[in-house]
């Protein structure tokens, strides 16, 4: 949610901004009516409450003719606020609708453009790796050591699922523990949270309404739940409707949790393997903290996302989304693009966002000041998506005898598996 206020003030700042995002700036102009309307209905309205009161102290003072009278007027009076009082709940909650709909401004640094084609890179690190023979795709591979089995996952589940088998099982467990243990030795907190959230936890990262469509929606008539895309929404929700102390800042998390997207504007788009699935795995990290420092949080973040890639051994690259490309809760965000062989191009593996205080606005998410509590910057950063991550690795890995070789950082988690 934007501040309501600051668009009062510099509606056109909002506009500009926003015109990264390609947004239809007449919204901004239907808010601000409806605003001024809201106001002007809630000055009546207080106008007729305190008359009321008034007379309603006078009235037992008062006999005779002139006691009735002030009787009959404040029925009258009682029948104009009702009306009034329902014309503001109205404006209220149409108000509140139409603010949901504004996503968050982007920052300065956010390029313009129109689609993903025009992020721009950052820097580009290490270099692609040389095969002296012709790299196989992550399915050859698979079908060659029986590491991914996608029939029978598309039998009984539809396409887009499959069944993670034998040592890959063991490579995903790996990752897990080696940047789990990364990150708790950094300080943060691991959770493993909820995956079905209620409606209002949607609305309040910023997923609703515009990510509806990619949401699965479970058992509606009954239990009315959303499967999660990303564990940044029930770390998000673990403070809501809270007011937190500023020593506490920054306060990070790290959560473990299966991820579901229904991919629903993807169609034909990486339709083989397990680039784009239906249902994976994630490390998500994120910070709660004080507005002047959200944007070190930010930096902080993506250095943790380029040491993993490092220790992993990816060739990369870090890419500042453009205003066209960026969603509606972030107001900057960077992926890191990772060579992928068999495609002879960069893909995205992690992203970092910085989501300012847009989520804790809709969340109520505030910290204790002297001046009364203000609210919190949040922000959110992949560790490690699981499907792309073991795609990249294997195919990286590969060696001309068919073998695969692991990054030296798993080889200590590996237990049974390969390690050579």
């Amino acid at each position: 949610m934007i501040d309501l206020k600051a668009l009062r003030e510099n509606p056109e700042d909002s506009k500009a901004r926003l015109s990264k995002k390609n947004f239809d700036s007449s919204l901004i102009d239907n808010v601000l009516a409806l605003d001024k309307e809201k106001r002007g209905l809630l000055q009546e309205v207080e106008q007729l409450q305190a008359h009321r009161n008034a007379v309603s102290k006078l009235i037992p003072t008062l006999s005779g003719d002139e006691r009735e009278r002030q009787i009959g007027e404040m029925h009258v009076v009682k029948e104009s606020l009702a009306e009034l009082e329902g014309k503001l709940a109205a404006h209220d909650a149409e108000l509140h609708n139409l603010l949901l709909m504004i996503p968050n401004p982007p920052v300065d640094d956010v390029p313009f453009g129109k689609d993903e084609t025009e992020n721009v890179v950052v820097r580009t690190v290490g270099e692609k790796p040389v095969f002296n023979f012709k790299p196989k795709d992550h399915m050859e591979l698979a079908a060659q050591h029986d590491l991914i089995e996608g029939e029978a996952a598309a039998a009984m589940s539809g396409s887009r699922f499959y069944y993670l088998k034998n040592d890959l099982v063991l490579w995903e467990f790996a990752l897990v523990q080696f940047v789990l243990n990364k990150l708790v030795s950094k300080g943060f907190t691991p959770i493993l949270p909820p995956v079905l959230v209620k409606e209002p936890a949607m609305f309040a990262t910023g997923f609703f309404p515009a990510d509806r469509s990619d949401i699965y929606h479970v058992n509606p008539e009954d239990d009315d739940l959303y499967l999660v895309g990303t564990g940044e929404v029930p770390l998000c929700m673990l403070h809501a409707d809270t007011i937190m102390d500023e020593g506490q800042f920054p306060k990070r998390y790290v959560a473990f949790s299966t991820c579901f997207r229904r991919e629903a504007g993807s169609y034909g788009k990486d339709t083989q393997g397990i680039m784009r699935v239906h249902q994976f795995d994630k490390l998500e990290m994120f910070s709660f903290c004080h507005p002047d420092k959200s944007e070190e949080e930010h930096k902080f973040l993506l250095s943790i996302e380029e040491e993993i890639m490092s220790e992993l051994g990816f060739h990369y690259q870090v890419v500042n989304i453009c205003g066209g490309d960026l969603g509606a809760p972030a107001a900057q965000k960077f992926d890191i693009e990772v060579w992928i062989p068999s495609q002879e191009r960069f893909r995205e593996l992690t992203s970092c966002s910085n989501c300012t205080d847009f989520q804790a606005r809709r969340s109520n998410i505030r910290y204790k000041t002297e001046a009364g509590p203000q609210f919190a910057h949040t922000l959110n950063g992949t560790a490690v998506a699981m499907s792309r991550t073991l795609l990249a690795l294997m195919e990286n890995g590969q060696q001309e005898d068919g073998t695969i070789v692991p990054p030296d950082c798993l080889k200590p988690y590996l237990f049974g598996a390969s390690k050579k």
